[in-house]
């Protein structure tokens, strides 16, 4: 090839790169979603470490915090159950990586482990599990009498309505997972056009939500887990109340709660909308706290933080099994579950209560999109089991 034909190649191959990274660029600003170098960005930090990828408002602790005192007979069992076989606990944990792992039991401090890199100050991210604390809020705000179970979605944010059956969406169905929103739950940050990778992404929320008004099934006729419906609460809990949800939280339960540290939640964009089905970084201990909150029946000494009747709905199966597992307002109940409810995170992200066994089981971990979490709750319950003296 001669000079000029190989200067005219060049040129044509960069002129093609550059077409593809400007359709890139422009394709991602059309979605309202951040540009490739974010997501590249993004997929360099691990789950855990990545509430530091987005925008956020902060959830501020502004009492004292709750004591964890040391428990004097810490100890866990020298094994747990683990596909078929057993192992110990340290080995679970290395298995599922896992980041932080506290116990609870009783209220004390029974065991408190941290990866290289993590200590009891560190915030990670906890996914799905900002479910689980909505669900609270959503309770709080129905004992207020601000809300109710009954409302339909569109009756409180009108703006949405359709004239159809999305109209049909009532909040005890957003609850449950049963609004049949034609949201599908697409994890994959490298394909952010569909689903839950673009609702993760979105830098517009209430633009997505307005675009994606369509139902798969009946309002209330079956449950199907879908990001979107806790978002929908999110917002709903927002119009209702007044306040950003960050704010809400901070003054309405992690205070109360008395979290040691402050805690973000992820907003879609600067000073925008936080991604409530979400996004809520916080330390494990502080998630211990939360977890320590619903053991004890929604009390934390002589204040009722959030009502006992809250506390009731969520320890009680709804009738609509998600994914096969019971569920009822954003909490799950495992098909092994022994009146045990869980809050549960995409990747590997636990505050596990055990009522009976007066324990508490906080993991947070960067392992595979819903992997292994039957396999886990065994072994959390083996755990409690041991401490309960059984």
């Amino acid at each position: 090839m001669t000079r000029r034909g190989r200067r005219t190649a060049l040129a044509v191959l960069a002129s093609a790169v550059a077409l593809v990274v400007g359709a890139a660029y422009a394709g991602a600003a059309a979605l309202r979603v951040p540009p490739p170098h974010d997501l590249v960005r993004l997929q360099a930090h691990e789950p855990s470490e990545q509430g530091g990828d987005f925008a956020a408002r902060p959830v501020v602790s502004s009492g004292p915090a709750r004591p964890l005192e040391a428990a004097a007979d810490a100890g866990l069992p020298a094994t747990v159950p683990w596909k078929g076989g057993r192992i110990t606990p340290q080995e679970m944990l290395d298995e599922t990586h896992t980041r932080a792992f506290v116990v609870l039991h009783d209220g004390r401090l029974v065991h408190e482990w941290y990866a290289e890199g993590v200590d009891a100050g560190t915030r990670l991210s906890s996914w799905s599990v900002a479910k689980s604390v909505v669900s609270l809020l959503i309770g709080q705000a129905i004992e207020r009498g601000i809300l109710s179970e009954d409302d339909r979605m569109t009756d409180l944010l009108p703006e949405l309505r359709t004239g159809d059956a999305y109209d049909d969406i009532t909040v005890h169905d957003l609850l449950d997972m049963a609004s049949g929103i034609d949201v599908s739950e697409n994890y994959n940050p490298w394909w952010p056009f569909t689903g839950t990778a673009r609702l993760l992404l979105s830098t517009d929320l209430p633009g997505y939500v307005a675009e994606h008004r369509e139902v798969s099934f009946a309002p209330g006729t079956r449950g199907e887990y879908r990001s979107i419906d806790t978002q929908m609460l999110s917002m709903i809990l927002t119009r209702v109340d007044g306040r950003p949800l960050a704010q809400i939280v901070a003054e309405d339960l992690w205070t109360p709660m008395g979290a040691e540290a402050d805690a973000s939640w992820n907003l879609d964009r600067e000073g925008g909308v936080e991604k409530g089905f979400c996004c809520l970084n916080a330390t494990a201990r502080d998630f211990a706290r939360l977890g320590r909150l619903v053991l004890d029946g929604g009390r934390v000494g002589d204040a009722q933080v959030v009502p006992e009747a809250w506390i009731a709905r969520i320890s009680t199966p709804g009738e609509l099994p998600v994914d096969g597992w019971g569920y009822s307002a954003q909490w799950w109940h495992a098909p092994s579950s022994d009146g045990d409810v869980t809050a549960l995170g995409v990747y590997g992200q636990y505050v596990f209560v055990a009522p009976d066994a007066r324990t508490v089981i906080v993991k947070l971990s960067d392992h595979g999109t819903e992997q292994d979490e039957l396999e886990t709750i065994d072994a959390m319950r083996a755990i409690a089991d041991h401490l309960a003296g059984r």
